[in-house]
C-alpha cells in the first residue's frame, strides 16, 4: 500500500466527520467527503486537491455505490472507510414515531452496512473500517431508544465484520465518542447538557478534533481489530462499562 492512503468519511460536512477529514488532509492523505447536503462541494474545494466531494445519502444504496465508484475512478483505490454519518430522533416509547425509528436505523445502522458492503470489495491488505459509535449504545438513556438501538447494532456489526474481514488483512474497529458539542447535540437544553457534563470524569465536553485524533490512530493500527475504543473523558468507566 502507498503511503498516502485514500479515505472515505461519511457524514463529513460538519462536526466530527469534518474534523476527521481536515486531519487526514493535513497528514498528507487523500479523503473523499460523503454527505447529503450540497455544502460538501464547497468544503472539498476549501480542503484542496487531496479532497473529493461525494454527495450521497448512506440510506440509499444506489447513491453509495455511485459515490464509491467515483472515488475509484478518481484515485484508483480505497484504503480506509469511516462510518460517521448519523441522525438522531428522540422520543420516549409512547411518543416515538415509527418513521423516526426507521429513519435512525436506516442511516446509522443499515447505512453503515451499505457503505461497508460497497467499499469492502475495494479494500485490500492493510485496509481499515472505523465505525463511530456512541456511549448510548452501551448505556441507555430515556427517550433515546432509536439512537441507542442503532449504535448498539453498529457495535455488533463491528465485531462480526472484524472476524469476517480479518483473513483479508482488513481491520474493523469502533470508536466511541463521549459528549461532543456538534450540530447533532444542538437540540439539547442547557440543563440536559450540564447534567450530562457533570457525569464526565474529566469534567468537560470533548472536541471534534480530539475524536478525529483517535479515529486516525485506530485506522492506522494494524494488529487491533474488533475493538471498542472510547474517547469519552471517562464517561463509560463512570457507568462501569468495559470498552
Amino acid at each position: 500500500m502507498q503511503d498516502d492512503r485514500v479515505w472515505l468519511v461519511t457524514g463529513a460536512s460538519r462536526g466530527i466527520g469534518l474534523a476527521i477529514a481536515r486531519r487526514i488532509v493535513a497528514s498528507g492523505d487523500r479523503v473523499a467527503l460523503l454527505a447529503r447536503g450540497d455544502t460538501v462541494h464547497a468544503l472539498a474545494q476549501e480542503l484542496g486537491a487531496n479532497c473529493l466531494a461525494c454527495r450521497a445519502d448512506v440510506s440509499k444504496a444506489e447513491e453509495v455505490t455511485a459515490a464509491i465508484a467515483s472515488i475509484i475512478s478518481h484515485w484508483g483505490r480505497l484504503d480506509v472507510v469511516v462510518n460517521n454519518a448519523g441522525t438522531h430522533r428522540g422520543g420516549k416509547l409512547a411518543r416515538l414515531e415509527s418513521d423516526d425509528w426507521q429513519s435512525v436505523l436506516d442511516t446509522n445502522l443499515t447505512g453503515a452496512m451499505t457503505v461497508c458492503k460497497a467499499a469492502s470489495e475495494h479494500l485490500g491488505e492493510g485496509g481499515a473500517i472505523v465505525n463511530i459509535g456512541a456511549v448510548v449504545g452501551f448505556r441507555g438513556f430515556p427517550g433515546d431508544s432509536a439512537y441507542a438501538a442503532s449504535k448498539a447494532g453498529l457495535a455488533g456489526l463491528t465485531r462480526a465484520l472484524s472476524i469476517e474481514l480479518a483473513k483479508r488483512g482488513i481491520t474493523v474497529n469502533l470508536v466511541i465518542p463521549g459528549l461532543v458539542l456538534t450540530e447533532m447535540t444542538g437540540g439539547l437544553s442547557e440543563k440536559a447538557l450540564e447534567s450530562m457534563r457533570a457525569k464526565i470524569p474529566m469534567g468537560r465536553y470533548g472536541e471534534p478534533d480530539e475524536i478525529a485524533e483517535v479515529v486516525e490512530w485506530v485506522a492506522r493500527s494494524r494488529y487491533m481489530t474488533g475493538a471498542f475504543v472510547p474517547a469519552d473523558g471517562g464517561l463509560m468507566s463512570s457507568f462501569g462499562i468495559a470498552g
